[in-house]
């Protein structure tokens, strides 16, 4: 049995909400069938979004969305996405499926979107090909509310009041498809564009986000931490706010990727393997941001995150739709625990992507719309965000070995929130093995009042034509004992147990 121990005396760090935050590409069929069908649709939509999609996003407390992205964010030059849609400008998405992008989603459409989730926004500016007084009219363009030139533009294109921008990014993966940059030269060119991405409200300061490293890429994060803090203001705030770091999990390794539903036992604990592999990630780089940032100023934003298969035969290659499994469940719960755990440094993340691409939480097919296993498994830990993180510790956990793999089979992470509700996650990684865990606590008696379950045969996924082979479903398999709670977690499991204070 394993012990789990609550120390519910010691609050750790805040739990952002944004953790739990998304990302929409102008790539394949996220944002276009997936997200936005055009107001003249017959699928039923409000301005042009779909509203089963929104809707299900809403269950999800959608914290904050990124947009336009990804690769796309530096060939996208915004001003062909506003003004009458007749009139938009067309070009090829040469990054994603070499298809004819028609820039009817927008600005102004991305607002409508956050506004219809009640979500933050986060833009990502073009570095690679766009130029600083581009990026700098389009925050002006977006956040002025007074008279300016691209005020009054927005004015005419039919949106009186300006907009906040909550994070936006100055440049994406620029040591990639945002233009195979040297991290000196990018370090020099953030410090020249940020300067221009105006603070119009001061009472909405806009959060700075610096384009970080590609997963283990440690001379990235301390050159561009070097570079960019030399004679730099101690205050880091409107300079630099956030860095960010890419990690997506290949089982077969970038070339082959694998597939998403046929994989054997080895496979499944390589891919776990390597989404543990986050929390090496986040705490390396981590050591190199606390050399410049010992106060954890500066936010770690891991803006792109999931897994990353082989598309799904048949469709166009370049649109990345795979297909999500009880592994893509476990992913996720292994990955936003590992994100809760280090919630001091880890401000914001976002997974890839939203609707129809890689890890997605939501797949369409014409009017039909399934949630993924993944949906589930967000949708279970929602309670966490804006929680405070508990201290705990996890003993007598088995280790499961896979040739050169190794993974625990159960990791956790807890919280509270403001009512004093603690919950706590936890993650079976056996595919054959229930494991029973006690929980304790350093204060005070709990038992559970609520609890959820995502579970089912490893290589099991929803389809349209079965919907809900996997979802969140009740958890009963649990014991409140009068000073702890014993809990029975089933193979290949991700559960949700929430907790509240009793007398004894």
């Amino acid at each position: 049995m394993a012990k789990l121990h609550i120390n519910n005396r010691k609050k750790v760090s805040h739990i952002n909400p944004e953790i739990y935050g998304h990302f929409s590409e102008h790539l394949g069929r996220c944002i276009y069938e997936g997200i936005y069908v055009g107001e003249n649709s017959e699928i039923p939509n409000i301005n042009g979004m779909r509203c089963d999609v929104v809707e299900a996003l809403k269950e999800l407390q959608v914290p904050v969305l990124r947009w336009p992205g990804g690769c796309f964010a530096d060939e996208y030059h915004w001003k062909d996405g506003i003004g009458p849609k007749e009139t938009r400008k067309k070009m090829i998405n040469t990054h994603w499926g070499g298809v004819i992008e028609d820039n009817s989603f927008g600005t102004h459409e991305f607002f409508e979107l956050a506004r219809q989730l009640g979500c933050k926004t986060y833009i990502n500016g073009n570095v690679g090909s766009g130029t600083v007084q581009e990026m700098s009219e389009w925050v002006e363009y977006m956040t002025f509310s007074g008279v300016s030139p691209m005020a009054d533009l927005r004015k005419k294109n039919g949106h009186e009041e300006a907009w906040h921008v909550d994070y936006f990014g100055v440049g994406n993966e620029n040591w990639g498809c945002g233009g195979n940059m040297r991290p000196s030269y990018y370090a020099d060119l953030y410090r020249r564009y940020q300067t221009y991405v105006r603070n119009y409200n001061p009472e909405h300061p806009i959060f700075k986000v610096c384009g970080g490293a590609n997963v283990e890429d440690y001379h990235w994060t301390k050159t561009v931490l070097d570079v960019t803090h030399d004679h730099t203001p101690k205050e880091f705030h409107g300079f630099m706010d956030g860095l960010s770091l890419h990690y997506y999990v290949h089982p077969e390794g970038w070339e082959i990727k694998g597939s998403a539903t046929e994989f054997d036992d080895k496979v499944w604990y390589k891919t776990l393997a390597k989404a543990l592999f986050m929390d090496e990630l986040v705490t390396k780089h981590g050591k190199i941001m606390d050399t410049y940032d010992p106060d954890k100023k500066i936010g770690m934003i891991v803006d792109e995150w999931g897994t990353w298969y082989t598309c799904e035969p048949g469709t166009n290659p370049g649109f990345l739709y795979q297909q999500s499994t009880v592994r893509d469940a476990l992913v996720a719960g292994l990955t936003l625990n590992v994100f809760n755990k280090h919630s001091d440094r880890v401000k914001m993340a976002n997974l890839a992507q939203m609707v129809n691409v890689l890890q997605s939480v939501i797949l369409t097919d014409g009017d039909k719309m399934i949630k993924t296993p993944t949906y589930h498994v967000m949708h279970q830990y929602r309670y966490h965000q804006d929680g405070d993180l508990l201290a705990s510790d996890l003993a007598d956990v088995t280790m499961i070995q896979s040739e050169e793999w190794s993974v625990p089979q159960v990791t956790e992470s807890v919280s509270e929130d403001t009512n004093g509700v603690i919950t706590v996650t936890l993650n079976n990684c056996s595919i054959t093995d229930a494991e029973k865990v006690e929980l304790s606590f350093a204060d005070g008696c709990y038992e559970v009042f609520e609890a959820s379950v995502v579970t089912g045969e490893i290589h099991a996924h929803n389809t349209f034509d079965a919907p809900e082979v996997v979802k969140e479903v009740p958890f009963a398999d649990y014991v409140n004992k009068d000073a702890t709670v014993d809990v029975t977690l089933p193979p290949a499991s991700v559960t949700m147990l929430r907790l509240k204070r009793v007398a004894r």
